[in-house]
């Protein structure tokens, strides 16, 4: 394994990570192989990058042990790119920087667990509709029934949270979810839980509030960054706004809501979601 360092005395480990990791074309080909696009043609046509200094990159990024090329086809020979493990700890480097950008240069640094409705991140949620959620190395978000609802929220009870508008309200959205879960499974869906909260902490509000549905723990922000999902910082942690999605069995996300003001009246909209899909 090769690694490209500013000085190899340095004891900086931001020097060295931007050895790695600071070319703005790295950056945006990790994006998006982190996000599914493995294969040499989805990257050339998602980030518009030259098919020649794609190919410098993509050699980069192996040489320095952040992506792994695996064979897909024989004849002719075609091979797809995925993250090692260093490239998976890589990932809250790119949710840090979405974050900033959302935050600071698209928005005015107040930490929000909502958005404006004509906000970039509103634009990149509902673009989700159509896509695959790709397999993920720690977390599956997606079951085998014919609809999955997944809401995600910034978690029960953290530090700060009656200070942040759309701050308060995951307990009573968990517990929402949690009293209406029949209504889900008649219509042929199941309901999954998304934070950055740890599986431990996750783990005790489920019991303490007899929650009967996965709680997923994206600490690692594999499903986040995959999805480019929105995040604000809140007790020094990246927590996920509050968002749902509805997702086929095919992975495919069919249905989007966000910002969400109200909890109580999103699982209503989920339900509606569902319906309106079952009947499609």
């Amino acid at each position: 394994m090769t690694r490209r360092h500013a000085s190899a005395v340095d004891p900086c480990g931001v020097a060295h990570a931007v050895g790695v990791l600071g070319d703005p074309w790295s950056l945006l080909v990790l994006r998006d192989v982190a996000g599914g696009r493995t294969r040499f043609d989805q990257l050339v046509a998602e980030t518009g990058i030259s098919r020649k200094v794609l190919a410098q990159r993509l050699d980069a990024l192996v040489s320095d042990g952040v992506l792994e090329r695996r064979a897909y086809s024989d004849r002719p020979p075609r091979h797809e790119y995925v993250l090692t493990a260093l490239g998976r700890g890589a990932l809250p480097v790119l949710a840090a920087l979405q974050e900033f950008g959302d935050t600071w240069l698209l928005g005015d640094g107040s930490p929000d667990a909502g958005a404006a409705t004509d906000s970039n991140e509103v634009t990149r949620v509902s673009g989700l509709v159509g896509q695959a959620i790709p397999r993920l190395h720690a977390l599956d978000p997606v079951t085998d029934e014919p609809f999955t609802v997944v809401y995600c929220y910034p978690g029960n009870a953290f530090p700060g949270a009656d200070e942040i508008p759309g701050g308060i309200g995951c307990t009573f959205e968990s517990c929402t979810y949690r009293d209406r879960l029949g209504e889900f499974a008649d219509l042929g869906a199941s309901v999954v839980g998304v934070s950055t909260q740890r599986p431990g902490e996750q783990a005790a509000f489920a019991a303490a509030n007899r929650i009967r549905f996965p709680l997923l723990s994206d600490a690692d922000l594999e499903l986040t960054t995959a999805l480019r999902l929105p995040t604000f910082r809140a007790g020094g942690t990246t927590r996920l706004k509050r968002q749902t999605f509805v997702v086929d069995r095919d992975r495919v996300v069919r249905a989007t809501l966000f910002p969400i003001p109200d909890v109580t009246g999103s699982v209503e909209e989920a339900l509606g979601l569902v319906r309106a899909l079952g009947r499609g």
